[in-house]
């Protein structure tokens, strides 16, 4: 079958691959799309240390049921849209003691430490298959990037109360806007775009703030009356977006890191004791965060649709890829369909 694979960092194509084997307790489920993220960007820009290449990308789906294999309980059948969940989990570590799958020390992400689904077919276990309902297929892909914003909103605590601010409004923070918004939170959407900080707002933020164009402390402060955001969801991965987290968060606020800053980060310490901040990681998403963009989804209020930059054959893969490698802060989501 067809397949997108990185052989090598700036090396990438299309590769033919065994179709897998369908075994009992597996769904076999025909790809239509497949977005490209942030870590297969850095995987194609040799910067991923957990990838071992060559490796096929890839674990934002949409796809349709095609096969059922045996001892898979009623539920799925074919022609069904679904979504995957692609982490594993071990069982046996402390995050599995404690009911928190996600953050499995063990854990394995399609595309990521295991090879990925950027292809035509994926057998996978029936547990990690998503119905997604009335959902479009095309749509679909966008459900796991959003759940991994949903999800820091859950970890953040976030309320009616809060004003909560997030920088970077890719797809993840997107998503943490949403979240945010449905929670009836009053949100500030933190970003060096026009385009987004626009888009953010049509998702749910009631404030945008360019952090290259204004001052962003005088802008929060002016924002929440002299007092900082409740909580700040950084979604960027940076040494200045941490910083930055830090210090526009209010006294007793929380802060909420999904990013990966690729670099050390150097902070003024005594702001979390003056503070006493909450500083929270958040990893991956759970099935009741996958559920619940769902559910959003399904209300038609947000403008999904936009979240999607291109579309791109399999054939197009590598100079998207490129594309996207040279002006990251232009794309939300390159979507790969089969």
């Amino acid at each position: 079958m067809k397949a997108v694979r990185i052989a090598n960092p700036h090396e990438m194509g299309v590769a033919e691959i065994e179709k897998p084997v369908l075994k009992a307790g597996e769904v076999l489920v025909k790809i239509k799309y497949v977005g490209f993220c942030g870590s297969d960007l850095n995987t194609y820009l040799g910067r991923n240390p957990m990838v071992k290449m060559p490796v096929v990308p890839g674990h934002e789906v949409g796809a349709v049921i095609e096969e059922v294999g045996e001892g898979v309980p009623e539920g799925f059948t074919k022609g069904m849209v679904v979504t995957l969940n692609p982490y594993t989990n071990c069982g046996n570590c402390p995050s599995c003691h404690n009911g928190r799958y996600n953050a499995c020390e063990h854990n394995e992400t399609l595309g990521v430490q295991r090879q990925g689904v950027m292809c035509e077919y994926a057998a996978l276990p029936w547990q990690k298959i998503i119905p997604a309902g009335d959902i479009p297929v095309r749509s679909c892909a966008l459900i796991e990037p959003m759940s991994v914003g949903f999800h820091a909103v859950s970890r953040a605590g976030v309320t009616d109360n809060s004003y909560v601010m997030v920088i970077g409004c890719g797809m993840v923070g997107l998503g943490a806007v949403v979240r945010s918004s449905l929670r009836g939170a009053k949100v500030i959407a933190a970003d060096i775009d026009d385009e987004k900080l626009a888009l953010a707002r049509e998702a749910g933020a009631s404030y945008t703030v360019n952090t290259m164009t204004e001052n962003v402390h005088e802008r929060i402060q002016e924002i929440t009356g002299g007092r900082g955001a409740d909580v700040v969801i950084e979604a960027v991965g940076s040494p200045v977006t941490y910083v930055m987290a830090v210090n526009e968060v209010c006294f007793t606020g929380c802060v909420t890191c999904i990013g990966y800053a690729k670099s050390e980060v150097a902070f003024q310490t005594k702001l979390f004791v003056q503070k006493e901040l909450d500083i929270r990681g958040s990893r991956n998403a759970t099935p009741a965060d996958f559920r619940a963009v769902i559910n959003s989804i399904n209300t038609g209020k947000y403008p999904i649709e936009k979240f999607i930059s291109k579309v791109v054959k399999p054939e197009e893969a590598a100079d998207a890829m490129k594309e996207w490698s040279e002006n990251p802060g232009k794309v939300f989501r390159i979507l790969v369909e089969f």
